[in-house]
C-alpha cells in the first residue's frame, strides 16, 4: 500500500504562501484519488482538495476556492497544496491522503504543521 509524508509546513506570517508537498512510495498517485485534509486545534477535519493524479481532475469545496490549489506530479510521485495569502484562521495540520476509487480516505500521512501569525 501507498505510504505518504508530507513537508512544506512552517511559521509564516499572514499574506505569505506556502507549498505543500506530499511524496507517495510504495504505491503509484495515479490509481488513488488524492486529497489535502486540514485540522485546526478544537475544530473538525476540514477538506480542502481532491484531485485524481490520472488525469489531473480537481475539486475545491466552495469555502476552499480562490487561495488554495492542488496539483501534482506525477513523475516524482507527489501531489503539492499551494496555499496563497494566508490567514491566521489557516493555521493547522495539513495532512495528504490517498483513496480508492470512491471509497473514503485510507491511507493518510503524518500531516505537517502550519503556523500563521497575525
Amino acid at each position: 500500500q501507498v505510504q505518504l509524508v508530507e513537508s512544506g509546513g512552517g511559521l509564516v506570517q499572514a499574506g505569505d504562501s506556502l507549498r505543500l508537498s506530499c511524496a507517495a512510495s510504495g504505491g503509484s498517485l495515479r490509481t488513488y484519488r488524492m486529497g489535502w485534509f486540514r485540522k485546526a486545534p478544537g475544530k473538525e477535519r476540514e477538506f480542502v482538495a481532491a484531485i485524481w493524479p490520472s488525469d489531473g481532475s480537481v475539486f475545491y469545496p466552495d469555502s476552499m476556492k480562490g487561495r488554495f490549489t492542488i496539483s501534482t506530479d506525477n513523475a516524482k510521485n507527489a501531489v503539492y497544496l499551494q496555499i496563497n495569502s494566508l490567514k491566521p484562521e489557516d493555521t493547522a495540520v495539513y495532512s495528504c491522503a490517498a483513496a480508492r476509487g470512491v471509497q473514503r480516505y485510507e491511507y493518510w500521512g503524518q500531516g505537517t504543521q502550519v503556523t500563521v501569525s497575525s
